[in-house]
């Protein structure tokens, strides 16, 4: 029953993983960049929701939206003024750029609020701890199960918008060929705007979550955009569904390791990565090698 209890937590766990590396995802989906300042965003929503809900004396709810909106505009002139620039560049150039701006973030937190860390906890009241109870033995928190509803509602409403609406179209034929997708009259620098708000946004509830769940600090962005971008490679680039698999391997693992050893929440987590990772290039290399062999041999 312990077993089962620590599958069943590194579950909900996942969706918090999830929640937070679907923008990540979406990102590099889109507009092949991996964004490593995605956990310095979410942690600086964070801040923002906690600065109008303990400072400025507003609900959750509403100062939840408000930095929504906020972090989307946030987000575009991210793309217009920074990404958009670095991508003529090459590869590297839009990482470096990330990598700085993820200090840039860090540093401004750090010199406005100190160290100190800080929590959501208590505008969410009994939530926070609140707990249903489905044996004896096991126990699932409101607010992890809250986490894994609104990270899958929001991955179903992230598939939806890309296989069912104009938008989405224009974002899958963008992230295929911009170059292409220009010729047929798509506005490629607005759909990587749009592309960049909407992963903004999404860092910003994964952010959110984590100033409920637990307490976070100037520099927690690093070891977040770790969580998020091991998720996203265990489920495999370019998978919104695959995203969540992900977050939940990477949770079951975790938890599975802590059981195992006080100390071996973090390490099982990324020795699954690793291994994840290892067979993906082992296979990807492997493929490559037949088609080269069918190649030459084919009449």
């Amino acid at each position: 029953m312990i077993w089962v209890n620590q599958i069943l937590q590194g579950v909900l766990l996942g969706g918090y993983y999830a929640l937070l590396a679907c923008g990540l995802s979406l990102m590099f989906g889109v507009m092949r960049i991996i964004n490593l300042a995605h956990g310095d965003l979410a942690v600086l929503a964070a801040f923002l929701v906690w600065l109008l809900v303990a400072q400025g004396g507003m609900p959750l709810l509403p100062a939840l939206f408000v930095v929504l909106a906020a972090m989307a505009v946030l987000g575009a002139v991210m793309q217009r003024t920074m990404l958009e620039r670095s991508l003529r560049s090459g590869i590297l150039v839009p990482l470096l750029s990330t990598f700085g701006l993820s200090i840039v973030i860090e540093n401004l937190l750090f010199a406005q609020f100190g160290a100190d860390t800080r929590s959501l906890a208590p505008a969410i009241d009994t939530l926070a701890y609140d707990s249903w109870s489905l044996t004896n033995d096991i126990y699932v928190g409101q607010l992890s199960v809250l986490i894994f509803v609104v990270a899958v509602a929001l991955l179903t409403g992230l598939q939806l918008l890309l296989s069912r609406t104009a938008l989405g179209r224009a974002l899958r034929a963008t992230a295929e060929n911009p170059d292409i997708a220009e010729l047929v009259g798509i506005n490629s620098r607005a759909v990587y705007a749009i592309a960049a708000a909407i992963a903004v946004v999404t860092a910003a509830i994964g952010g959110t979550f984590l100033a409920m769940r637990a307490t976070f600090a100037p520099y927690a962005g690093p070891s977040q955009l770790i969580f998020a971008f091991e998720a996203v490679v265990i489920g495999g680039l370019n998978s919104l569904w695959g995203t969540l698999i992900g977050g939940i391997v990477l949770g079951v693992a975790q938890n599975i390791g802590a059981q195992l050893d006080p100390h071996g929440f973090l390490i099982a987590g990324h020795t699954v990565f690793l291994l994840v990772l290892a067979a993906r290039l082992v296979l990807s290399s492997e493929l490559r090698s037949r088609l080269r062999l069918r190649r030459e041999y084919s009449p």
